[in-house]
């Protein structure tokens, strides 16, 4: 018979536990950096590399430019980009996005749309006529190394999704609508009127160092 202040034996952990424990310690030491310094080369065992097995790149075409490029405009936008799903939570299913979309956009006067009637030159040639197009905006170059997410949040569904995605980081949607406002931005920025008097100033200048005293450009048809 046994009575109450006689002790217990204590119990024994399982072998597994031990285990566990000896595992969940080796795995501590090693990312607090303790194993790093017990074990030499430990980082470069588990370390990554990169390796560039691009092919060669290929020369598709080339093309004859008889555009005079006259005045460049560097831009700047935060695109906040947010999509909600119907009856449920953003917790559940939805994404938002903060993207600092930064490029350029160049404005041109295309002088091959130039014809010969479109020049008019008097007898002694000191005096000179260049009716010219109206200057144009190039399409948005976005710079991918001045661009960049700020925030992304995503909810449940989304997130498992992305474990089944061969590109779960695209920025696609977002780099697309930067591109729209910068060019959305170049229209009212003045950028044409500049293009327009820096070619102006340019022909000017080369005219008149080939003799011509008086040279007047003119814009539109």
């Amino acid at each position: 018979m046994t009575t109450s202040n006689e002790r217990r034996p204590p119990r024994r952990v399982p072998g597994w536990a031990k285990a566990v424990a000896a595992l969940v310690l080796v795995l501590a030491l090693l990312f607090a950096g303790i194993g790093l310094a017990v074990l030499p080369g430990i980082k470069d065992l588990f370390g990554t590399e990169s390796h560039d097995r691009s092919g060669p790149t290929l020369l598709k075409s080339i093309q004859d430019m008889s555009r005079y490029e006259a005045a460049s405009g560097n831009f700047q936008v935060v695109v906040d980009l947010e999509r909600d799903a119907k009856y449920l939570p953003d917790a559940i299913r939805g994404t938002r996005t903060l993207y600092v979309g930064a490029g350029t956009v160049d404005a041109y006067v295309d002088l091959g749309k130039v014809g010969d009637h479109d020049v008019t030159v008097n007898s002694d040639r000191t005096s000179a006529t260049l009716r010219l197009p109206h200057a144009q905006l190039g399409k948005p170059a976005l710079d991918a190394d001045h661009s960049y997410a700020v925030a992304k949040q995503r909810g449940l569904l989304d997130r498992l999704g992305d474990l089944f995605s061969s590109n779960p980081d695209s920025e696609h949607a977002v780099q697309q609508l930067a591109v729209r406002h910068i060019g959305d931005a170049a229209k009212s920025s003045g950028l044409t009127a500049r293009a327009e008097k820096n070619t102006t100033d340019m022909l000017q200048g080369l005219l008149k160092s080939l003799g011509f005293k008086d040279v007047r450009v003119t814009y539109g048809s």
